[in-house]
């Protein structure tokens, strides 16, 4: 969906924040969406680390079951 905006569509988004917003909003605005954005990208790789852990976890355990076995 965002990929089909390009440049002009990008320039048009950021001219209607500034006339929304003004000029002394826009940085406080931008500086919250990054944080907003590295704080969500963090909480992605917590999730997908905490995800291989389990799998890990579940690997170990079957290779021991099947040691008892053999």
């Amino acid at each position: 969906m965002l990929s089909n905006i390009g440049i002009p569509g990008l320039v048009i988004v950021l001219v209607i924040a500034l006339i929304i917003f003004g000029p002394s909003k826009l940085p406080e605005i931008g500086r919250a969406f990054g944080r907003t954005l590295s704080e969500f990208k963090s909480a992605t790789k917590g999730l997908v680390n905490d995800s291989e852990k389990e799998d890990e976890i579940e690997n170990k355990a079957a290779i021991r079951a099947v040691k008892k076995e053999g």
